[in-house]
């Protein structure tokens, strides 16, 4: 079925609280990810699986939802109602997840965390779907909602490590499912909206449709470059926490490094606009990459070098400019250069490098961790230095002219 051209009268109507309710739900559905991502590792070495059986349980799923979550898009915006979708999804992942409860066997643990993927992932940009449409509608300020993610994130970290310190890693599964719990409660608030307009940026449909005409140098360069320095990160995703771990560290330290982490990209948010917005998007990227290449060849030296605890904050630091200047300037050069018609299409393409090579380089990640154990991240420097170099043939076939000043201030705005 076709999207509508225009919207209904009905569909003009902004929802009852609309901002508290997508704020309750970006708060909700990232509790049980500020769990997963640091302690669910620590989970699968606690039952005893090897570091490269680890990779291939972190990993797998990732090369499996870039296929899924852009069809799983689509059919939400085909659907009644992306709220009903989003509900599904949310209720299918709480089932899925109770098979973590079984005999945690290989085989076992990898198939729950393949199926379990493919109803996860798809929550966030559901949901961001949602806040988007109201922003377009009802002129809602995407920042304001989309921070309470960050906010839960941070406090999942938090609270997971103290709970892991009084009951083990075995209280991962428990912490993930009530997470689900919860996400599914508040899910029911999310306001009804009718059909999209227009795709979701990560629609199967829009991308057959529109992908072909954004494959240019500048653009494919661009996405390719920053997709692989975000995957030089997979390596710390995957084994940090075990790294941190093995030297001692208590698991409320490993909470607190995490959320760190989390609050220097905040941080980087709130500055943007003031310190950065007046950069090219190729400058921002070079900028992350030498802050991703300098933080992977920290982290080996600080534990031998007495440097503790504080040396972990200061290379977590550089978190808000490894990652949170790479999010930021991946929408700026879209806001720059590429058409509002085809914006969806192009959000997806870069969706799926960042989930591709993010995929690869944690596949790979546990021979790393198998053989070199925390000097693996010698190795995410380089990985990194390979992402710059894409972002400098990217600079150099970037186009003469790009959108003015007042489009890319908007776009700026709208993803800090």
């Amino acid at each position: 079925m076709p999207l509508p051209s225009t919207l209904s009268p009905d569909q003009l109507v902004k929802p009852r609280h609309f901002e508290l309710r997508i704020s309750l739900i970006f708060l909700a559905i990232f509790i049980p990810l500020g769990v997963h991502l640091p302690y669910f590792p620590l989970w699968l070495e606690s039952k005893g699986f090897a570091a490269e059986q680890i990779a291939l349980i972190l990993s797998a799923p990732m090369f499996l939802r870039v296929v899924t979550t852009p069809f799983i898009t689509a059919m939400a915006d085909r659907a009644r109602d992306r709220a009903n979708v989003l509900i599904l999804m949310v209720a299918a992942a709480l089932l899925l997840s109770a098979g973590y409860f079984l005999e945690p066997t290989y085989v076992t643990v990898l198939g729950v965390s393949l199926v379990l993927a493919v109803f996860w992932t798809p929550q966030t940009p559901l949901t961001d779907s949602l806040a988007l449409s109201g922003v377009r509608r009802f002129g809602s300020v995407y920042a304001r909602m989309r921070i309470w993610g960050s906010i839960s994130f941070l406090a999942a970290n938090l609270v997971g490590g103290a709970v892991l310190a009084v009951y083990s890693a075995n209280a991962v599964p428990v912490m993930i499912s009530l997470g689900l719990v919860g996400a599914l409660a508040v899910s029911f608030l999310a306001p009804r909206l009718g059909r999209p307009r227009r795709a979701s940026p990560l629609s199967a449909t829009e991308l057959q449709e529109e992908a072909p005409k954004l494959l240019n140098a500048y653009f494919l360069f661009f996405v390719i470059g920053a997709g692989v320095i975000i995957s030089s990160h997979g390596f710390l995703y995957s084994f940090v926490s075990i790294y941190w771990k093995s030297i001692q560290l208590s698991e409320t330290l490993v909470g607190l490094l995490w959320a760190w982490a989390v609050v220097a990209e905040v941080g980087m948010f709130m500055i943007f606009t003031r310190v950065f917005s007046h950069m090219r998007a190729p400058t921002l990227l070079v900028m992350a990459g030498l802050a991703a290449i300098l933080r992977w060849l920290m982290y080996p030296l600080i534990w031998p070098l007495g440097l503790g605890a504080f040396g972990f904050f200061v290379a977590q630091t550089l978190h808000a400019f490894s990652t949170g200047l790479i999010l930021i300037g991946v929408q700026k050069m879209i806001g720059e250069t590429v058409a509002e018609e085809r914006m969806g299409a192009a959000q997806g393409i870069a969706f799926f490098a960042n989930g591709f090579a993010m995929a690869s380089v944690t596949l790979i990640s546990g021979a790393l961790y198998d053989r070199l154990g925390v000097d693996g991240f010698f190795v995410m420097a380089g990985v990194a230095l390979v992402g710059l170099l894409f972002i400098g043939l990217a600079a150099r076939s970037a186009p003469k002219r790009l959108l003015g000043r007042r489009d890319e201030r908007a776009v700026v705005d709208e993803a800090g």
